[in-house]
């Protein structure tokens, strides 16, 4: 009886060790490999081209599915660089920062005052085996200042002259805009009087240089130079009325390789040739 007892405890014992190893081993292996149809996926409906503005933080955000155990990882396809491991940064480029809230589908990479040189493709990694990705393409561009209707505009003596800058892509709207005619800023308080300026800020920011009963001294070279972004320029012609006159006849008038005896030599030949036609 003993010796069936002691058997009998051994073979349980054997069992139960059967049962633990197995259950350690589903654990720490069986888990690694994904269940077909339920392993990771990554959400493509996240927007995968972005355009980040110079010194202004980029987010490049990954949704992934179904994660499980394995880690997300993000690399920089430009020099095959690996910038983070889950939630560990693994550059000396402190810039890059791996952001993830637990329990979420959201892995985030933030990437702090962005340069153009930043631009290009960002790979999201799931570490299967082999590792599958997700490539985000992102554009970083600079501030740009341009003059509408530039690098010439035309003015009427006597009449207002409007001058339209507008500044894109700036990381915010620019503190300060100064105008400057022929290299010296614009006094708006000048005996001159008539100049005004107004300002509209936004994504896309515009300031309107108004200056009225324009004048021969108004003509020359004016510049729109915000403070965080290019400057832009524009020269700016007044037209006499000499010159006003000359342009509309030119625009309207008889052709210059028509001169208007030679329209009235062709004249009966055109009206000839239109009365057989009829």
């Amino acid at each position: 009886m003993p010796l069936l007892f002691v058997f009998t405890v051994s073979v349980f014992s054997f069992y139960a060790k059967g049962i633990e190893g197995s259950s350690r081993f589903r654990t720490d292996f069986l888990q690694e490999l994904p269940t077909p149809g339920t392993g990771p996926s990554f959400d493509t409906s996240v927007p995968n081209n972005l355009t980040g503005l110079v010194g202004k933080t980029a987010y490049l955000n990954c949704r992934v599915k179904n994660l499980g155990n394995r880690t997300v990882s993000w690399v920089r396809h430009r020099d095959i660089h690996l910038l983070t491991v889950g939630r560990y940064t693994y550059t000396s480029d402190q810039r890059f920062e791996a952001i993830h809230s637990p329990h979420t589908e959201d892995w985030t990479l933030r990437i702090r005052y962005p340069q153009q040189k930043d631009t290009g493709i960002y790979e999201c990694q799931i570490s299967t085996t082999p590792p599958i990705g997700h490539p985000i393409f992102l554009n970083v561009v600079e501030p740009i200042t341009e003059i509408v209707g530039g690098p010439d505009l035309y003015i009427n003596q006597g009449s207002t002259i409007n001058i339209t800058c507008l500044v894109h892509f700036a990381p915010e709207p620019p503190p300060a805009i100064v105008w400057s005619h022929e290299q010296q800023v614009i006094n708006f308080d000048s005996p001159r009087g008539g100049i005004s300026l107004l300002t509209e800020k936004g994504a896309i920011t515009s300031s309107r240089l108004l200056i009225q009963k324009a004048s021969a001294m108004d003509s020359g070279k004016y510049e729109c130079s915000p403070s965080n972004a290019g400057a832009a320029t524009v020269r700016v012609h007044i037209l006499s009325g000499e010159q006003r006159a000359m342009s509309m006849h030119v625009g309207h008038g008889t052709s210059p390789f028509c001169p208007p005896f030679m329209s009235a030599l062709l004249l009966p030949f055109i009206l000839l040739l239109r009365s057989a036609v009829v």
